[in-house]
């Protein structure tokens, strides 16, 4: 089944109109992100669900007051491990052994190749790394809620630090990198409801080489 229909549908919704996502929907959403590949299979972020209302309140302001934040039904917080520890990649290991019934050390010499390489990178480039796997979860959300023909838009226009304080971030040793309100369109105020997609055309874009 193609995706296509659902990235023709969706767009980066600027005013939500307050209903609510059936938690059918919201566990489909989270359970795409969750599914997402990542690098050595380590799946390095958590995802912090928010329909707290005065939460919501709360984190608006920190995301320059924009509507959707309090205007959505979930808003899904999406924060990096701010490091690779052994301890953590240990855990994703013994869990990948037992979920594959392999006997206990199999995964040893690919698990201290991954080690190796992840620890011997600076503490931000080991954050940058873990970020960029949770863009390709984010993708997958975006992409489950609009085959679902559920609203979302991907936001990186707010404060880090401040929201990592709010939600005590850091204590789980996490960073935010991206949030995303999903819900429905106010159509009849968002101005961006019946505009054209654009995107660059496939010329533009892709080279194949034979």
């Amino acid at each position: 089944m193609s995706i296509i229909p659902a990235l023709q549908w969706r767009y980066a919704t600027k005013k939500m109109n307050g209903e609510k996502v059936s938690q059918q929907n919201i566990n489909s959403i989270l359970e795409s992100a969750r599914l997402a590949p990542t690098s050595s299979g380590l799946q390095p972020f958590e995802m912090i669900v928010i329909s707290n209302q005065a939460l919501k309140e709360k984190i608006k302001p920190l995301a320059y007051n924009q509507s959707q934040i309090t205007d959505c039904s979930h808003l899904i917080v999406f924060a990096a491990w701010n490091h690779y520890s052994i301890d953590r990649i240990n855990h994703y290991f013994d869990h990948y052994e037992k979920e594959r019934d392999l006997p206990k050390g199999f995964s040893e010499g690919y698990k201290n190749g991954v080690t190796k390489q992840l620890t011997a990178m600076t503490l931000e480039r080991q954050f940058e790394h873990a970020a960029r796997q949770v863009y390709i979860a984010l993708g997958m959300a975006l992409t489950e809620a609009g085959a679902l023909e559920v609203d979302s838009i991907p936001m990186e226009g707010f404060v880090n630090h401040e929201l990592d304080l709010l939600l005590d971030l850091e204590a789980k040793g996490l960073k935010s990198v991206v949030i995303m309100p999903v819900g429905y369109r106010d159509a009849e105020n968002d101005w961006q409801a019946e505009q054209k997609k654009v995107r660059k055309t496939s010329e533009d874009m892709i080279t194949f080489i034979e």
